[in-house]
């Protein structure tokens, strides 16, 4: 992908979305419903809905409503989240794949509309999707200064460089931290506080890795170039420094493993603690 140059990106207005997406029509009709029913909030839900024909330029406006001051400005925040999701496949499937998380997993979203309005969770983990495309590209300096502002704002600290998969639910958001090699697998939950750490000043990769559909608890750290298997479940408050086997639940400081999961996805059903022995 060529180096992004936020005054040539006009052209991402001349993306046609394909196909009918019943995530935006739901979104859209969510919208129209709160503005008949609150007509103070008819003003904002036309600003970050219903003015946008996707859910692509909708959550670009939200993101950069929230995320711009005195000198990284609106517009151009805008214009690089229009073109960094715009253009990118990959990252419209992910962003819904996302949402749809939040709306089935957190009992606390009742809808598509408030996760794109109002969880921080969300627009953390789409923030850093669009600076992780630009680190990517090699406009560093860039994604880190988009890193910097997404941890002033929502208290949320990923490193642009590390890979975070689909349908992950960063559940308060509040006080994570991801590691820059750090790899986080599709389908994942990671509740807030949660630290995705290195140990001592080693390069390379240095910072855990943690498995497919793997529920990670309020407050958990884990460190090192460690693995959390597919499927586990890592306690509230455990100090993780060792491999956690797949379907198998840790906890304690340090963390060592007390049973195995009588669900295979526990970040699906997030039940905390069903184990097996």
């Amino acid at each position: 992908m060529a180096t992004l140059n936020i005054d040539s990106l006009g052209n991402s207005d001349d993306v046609v979305m394909p196909g009918r997406d019943p995530i935006w029509d739901s979104i859209t009709a969510e919208a129209m419903l709160e503005a008949e029913k609150e007509p103070i909030l008819s003003s904002f839900l036309y600003a970050s809905i219903l003015s946008h024909d996707c859910l692509e330029r909708a959550l670009g406006f939200v993101l950069a409503d929230k995320l711009h001051d005195s000198t990284l400005l609106e517009t151009q925040l805008m214009d690089i989240f229009n073109y960094a999701m715009m253009n990118d496949s990959g990252f419209q499937h992910a962003i819904r794949q996302d949402i749809q998380a939040f709306k089935d997993r957190d009992p606390a979203c009742a809808s598509y509309s408030w996760a794109l309005l109002y969880l921080k969770g969300y627009h953390s983990l789409e923030s850093y999707r669009v600076a992780h495309v630009l680190w990517n590209q090699g406009q560093k300096f860039l994604a880190l200064t988009l890193q910097s502002r997404i941890n002033e704002v929502w208290a949320v600290d990923i490193h642009p460089a590390a890979k975070i998969g689909e349908g992950v639910l960063l559940d308060h958001g509040t006080g994570l931290v991801i590691g820059e090699t750090a790899v986080v697998e599709n389908n994942v939950c990671l509740m807030q506080g949660v630290t995705l750490g290195g140990t001592g000043k080693q390069t390379g990769s240095r910072h855990p890795k943690v498995g497919q559909g793997a529920h990670i608890g309020a407050g958990a750290i884990i460190l090192g170039n460690i693995t959390v298997g597919k499927g586990a479940m890592v306690a509230a408050g455990s100090l993780v420094l060792k491999d956690v086997p797949p379907f198998s639940m840790v906890e304690g400081n340090p963390a060592k493993v007390v049973g195995y999961l009588e669900d295979d996805d526990p970040s699906t059903t997030m039940k905390h603690g069903q184990t097996k022995f």
